[in-house]
């Protein structure tokens, strides 16, 4: 009897386990409970633990009370689309953009308005004519760095042109920005939000990425009134976020181990990509794709005619999990998948990618 090939998965946007730093969040959680037990495991305020609080203000320049910390950055997502987005507005989103935040829209019935997405991030000029041929828009939803699922970077010139538009339309954008400390290659980019200077910009992001998944704290930064209304639905939802995972992250955060646990892990991501690009190269060059300069993700356009869901099944059959890229958009394209690489493995990656050909051969 032949044996089933071990699965290799290609799907989940998670960290594995070997770059995540246990040793110093073991470390962290000790401090944290000794240092103040009181703060750690009693329930708190519906801001979030202060002393976290404060050191997620001091690194984005703002006040305290423009900073709210929450159960991860989809808690904040949802507090944010449930405040400013009323069933019938109008929200632009990436194309393709993040399958969640196009559940969470639906689930808000809004008018979602697909802007088709560049190697350097958001069609602006696309952008900018939809809005002056009069559609109305509330919100623009854009993940600024490593994008998921495309793993796109928007450029700086992109930045500052969408928050010049911003300010003359007089929509809200959301700088979805969980994957900017991951950067392994090229220029970093100055937020939306410090371009801003003013209540244009909502800014979020989340310690799932840089300090653990399980962990679940992610944030909100934006005008001060914005905040406030926003805390006072977080209170009413859940009394106070987990101040034990948030006491942690801020002892990890101040300890000296966050620093050095980014470069852990964006070491492994950069090894990782380039298996990926190069094994794509070597094994499927009949696709196309973006090599990432940071984040988890690797957008692949498959040539016209291949059935990007259909090759997702076949992937399974053959023990290899990747996300078919339908998942990313409203209009059902069938012409992409995407692939995760921060969680397999270098050998992994090669072996993941010769199965991944076999059934691209099936159903070219």
């Amino acid at each position: 009897m032949t044996a089933e090939p071990a699965p290799i998965s290609f799907a989940r946007g998670a960290p594995s386990l070997d770059i995540i730093d246990v040793d110093g969040l073991r470390r962290a959680a000790e401090r944290a409970f000794s240092k103040d037990p009181a703060g750690s495991f009693a329930y708190g305020t519906a801001v979030g633990y202060k002393p976290l609080r404060a050191w997620i203000a001091q690194r984005h320049g703002v006040a305290e009370d423009q900073v709210l910390v929450t159960n991860g950055s989809m808690q904040a997502d949802a507090f944010l689309f449930q405040t400013l987005v009323q069933a019938g507005d109008g929200v632009i989103v990436e194309r393709p953009s993040y399958d969640r935040t196009l559940l969470s829209l639906r689930g808000r019935e809004a008018k979602v308005h697909p802007v088709e997405l560049e190697a350097d991030g958001v069609n602006v000029r696309a952008m900018a004519e939809l809005l002056a041929g009069g559609t109305p828009v509330t919100l623009a939803h854009i993940i600024p760095n490593f994008q998921n699922p495309a793993g796109y970077t928007l450029s700086g010139e992109k930045r500052r042109a969408l928050v010049a538009l911003a300010r003359e339309y007089d929509f809200t954008i959301f700088e979805d920005d969980p994957y900017v400390e991951l950067r392994f290659s090229g220029t970093t980019e100055p937020t939306m939000l410090s371009l801003a200077g003013g209540d244009e910009v909502v800014y979020a992001s989340s310690f799932s990425k840089t300090v653990c998944p399980g962990i679940r704290v992610g944030y909100l930064v934006g005008d001060a009134d914005l905040i406030a209304t926003i805390t006072k639905l977080a209170t009413s939802t859940y009394i106070s976020p987990s101040m034990v995972s948030q006491s942690i992250v801020n002892e990890f955060v101040r300890g000296g181990s966050f620093d050095s646990s980014i470069e852990t892990v964006k070491t492994a991501l950069s090894q990782r990509a380039k298996r990926l690009s190069e094994a794509l190269r070597a094994e499927l060059p009949q696709v196309s794709f973006v090599e990432p300069e940071g984040g988890y993700f690797l957008w692949v356009q498959l040539p016209e005619g291949v059935d990007g869901d259909a090759l997702t099944e076949a992937a399974a059959k053959r023990g290899v999990a990747v996300v078919k890229g339908s998942d990313f958009v409203t209009d059902g394209s069938r012409d992409a998948i995407r692939l995760a690489y921060s969680g397999v493995g270098l050998e992994e990656i090669s072996e993941g990618v010769t199965r991944l050909a076999q059934a691209f051969r099936e159903v070219a």
